[in-house]
């Protein structure tokens, strides 16, 4: 798996661009005794169905959540739209102790004024409201902010759901291949290409700042790392250097970008400064030392290496001294993907003859698989921390899929053509 990424080079014929396709999310295991919330349709002043459906985009995102259950629309007693609608009789007993309601309104310049109020239907309060006027196009992610301040009110966690994913897509035409970077909304919905080859595109890595990704691609018949400008297009050739150019992983600062290189023989660690074009060696080592993290405090990286006979997880001080181990269980650990608390690293985790997402507490030490296998990996941290996204396959070709990170709540996304893999969780985006 790990040669895999930093030596695939493939000779494959240009085809079309490859068509946009919204990923599909199915939930398939939920929280046991999640908590019911009834999102009410939202009024609408206008004479012809809105543009969204804003309270379906609500409720779809606090069920993939896990640990919300949206009360079904034929199930509510009542559709009020502000707090003065709402008959609290009607709500208390068992129907949801809390709701979502609210209204869209067209403007006269052509814009929206989306307003929603969270209320509790025990103590006939509201808990947070929230107006907001948008242009027609940014209706959804209008929905996900609600979505958001929802699951943050009633969790005390932070939402993701106003955030982004990116990935790689495949298409297969006989022994014609295509591929697509694309980057959707965190529903999958929205989906648009970046960039399209003829040849692989590995390691997708956001920017901290959500406005740039930097990945690997294979274009000019050998593996060269680039960013890319989301809003303008344009492209950076970063690293073309004789030999291996892989795994790009932007620092939390935006100003490095950890990468594993070749140049002086081996696989070594590498930080790319972006400030200055200044380039530095972190490990040296025989082994091959690949698959770089950062570590919250852009001190340390997180990387892979077989320098122990296997592949498994190391850290490293940029301030000096030598690589500590951090994986010891199973024969193949690597892939790291740390979370946003520095306190866990998901990792692809290699036993008993398959490759699962397992989780490692560095407090503590234990290793916890997350997913079944057997051929899981690319695992990707939520910027809440809460789930995970992961590559994987299901009847023979390659999906997502996405865990919580106690493992409980397990979703799959698919498209109806091709495959999906590489997948990346954006940053905030605000």
């Amino acid at each position: 798996m790990m040669a895999r990424r930093i030596l695939l080079i493939l000779i494959l014929l240009w085809l079309p661009g490859i068509v946009q396709a919204a990923l599909e999310i199915r939930v398939t295991q939920g929280v046991e005794g999640a908590t019911p919330v009834a999102v009410v349709p939202f009024a609408w002043s206008g004479e012809a169905k809105p543009p969204q459906d804003l309270a379906a985009i609500v409720a779809a995102d606090l069920g993939r959540s896990g640990r919300f259950a949206p009360v079904a629309r034929e199930d509510l007693p009542a559709r009020p739209h502000a707090l003065d609608q709402v008959e609290m009789e009607r709500w208390r007993g068992g129907v949801s102790d809390y709701l979502v309601v609210g209204r869209l309104d067209r403007l006269e310049d052509g814009r929206f004024r989306v307003r929603f109020q969270l209320i509790d239907a025990v103590s006939g309060r509201e808990m947070e409201g929230y107006r907001l006027t948008v242009p027609v196009e940014r209706l959804r992610r209008a929905a996900h902010r609600i979505s958001d301040i929802v699951y943050e009110r009633l969790t005390g966690e932070r939402g993701a759901f106003d955030t982004r994913v990116a990935y790689v897509r495949v298409i297969r035409d006989g022994e014609d291949t295509r591929y697509a970077l694309q980057v959707a909304d965190a529903d999958g919905h929205n989906p648009r290409t970046v960039f399209r080859s003829r040849r692989p595109i590995l390691s997708p890595s956001w920017a901290p700042d959500g406005q740039r990704l930097a990945y690997v691609s294979f274009e000019n018949r050998r593996s060269e790392v680039y960013i890319q400008d989301l809003s303008s297009g344009e492209r950076t050739l970063l690293a073309s250097y004789a030999g291996i150019n892989g795994a790009p992983a932007w620092s939390p600062d935006g100003q490095r970008l950890a990468l594993t290189l070749s140049r002086e023989g081996d696989p070594d660690i590498h930080v790319y400064d972006l400030r200055d074009g200044s380039l530095r060696r972190v490990t040296r080592d025989r082994a091959i030392d690949t698959e770089p993290q950062w570590m919250p405090d852009g001190r340390s990286l997180v990387f892979t290496s077989d320098r122990a006979g296997q592949p498994q997880l190391y850290r490293v001080d940029l301030r000096g001294g030598r690589p500590q181990r951090l994986s010891f269980q199973g024969r193949y650990n690597g892939d790291a993907a740390v979370a946003p608390d520095g306190d866990r690293i998901a990792m692809v985790h290699g036993e008993d003859g398959g490759f699962r997402i397992a989780l490692l507490d560095l407090r503590g030490g234990s290793l916890r698989p997350l997913t079944d296998g057997p051929m899981d990996e690319s695992p990707s941290f939520a910027p809440n921390g809460s789930m995970l996204i992961y590559a994987t396959a299901q009847d023979g070709r390659g999906v997502l899929a996405a865990v919580s990170a106690d493992g409980r709540v397990h979703q799959r996304l698919v498209v109806q053509e091709g495959e999906v893999r590489e997948p990346a969780w954006s940053p905030f985006l605000d």
